[in-house]
């Protein structure tokens, strides 16, 4: 009686069998899927501002000029405006702002957004302020000041502060 098996191909599937070794099982796999997202708003944010420091100077007797910059991101394809404040000096105004210094004293000055220093650079939207359109990265912009002569006060610091108002 035969059954169509050899020794020798017995031996064979005996020996893998011992071995461990064992025809591949079919493996079964299922899949999904899910959605990513975020929302990106319309946003602006104030990235950095520096001191505008102007050189010492004794009697105040021609324009004193300095400038500084700022940098302001918003997201991309926004469009924003950047105002400058009048400060906090007694009775100042973005066309004549105020340093304080010694005993209330008072040193005038202007901020400009252009080097030729004729644009006042105020806070009202449309009129005195910097436009542009957001990029997604930080935009750099230099402001740029003015001591003009006038009388000079007792010496000693004269300080402000202004504030950066960025609407979008």
């Amino acid at each position: 009686m035969s059954f169509g098996y050899s020794l020798r191909s017995f031996t064979t599937v005996g020996l893998a069998a011992l071995l461990g070794f064992s025809s591949p099982a079919l493996a079964a796999t299922a899949s999904g899927s899910f959605t990513v997202q975020i929302t990106i708003q319309a946003s602006c944010t104030v990235v950095s501002t520096a001191p505008l420091t102007f050189a010492a100077v004794g009697v105040i007797t021609a324009n004193e000029d300095a400038s500084t910059t700022l940098s302001v991101q918003c997201t991309n394809t926004t469009p924003y405006n950047i105002g400058l404040n009048a400060g906090l000096g007694i009775g100042a105004t973005v066309a004549s702002r105020k340093m304080t210094g010694p005993a209330g004293a008072l040193v005038n000055y202007t901020l400009y957004s252009d080097s030729n220093r004729t644009t006042v650079w105020g806070q009202t939207v449309n009129t005195d302020t910097v436009s542009a359109v957001g990029t997604g990265a930080a935009q750099p912009y230099t402001v740029y000041g003015r001591v003009p002569t006038q009388n000079t006060p007792a010496p000693g610091a004269y300080t402000d502060t202004i504030t950066v108002t960025v609407t979008y």
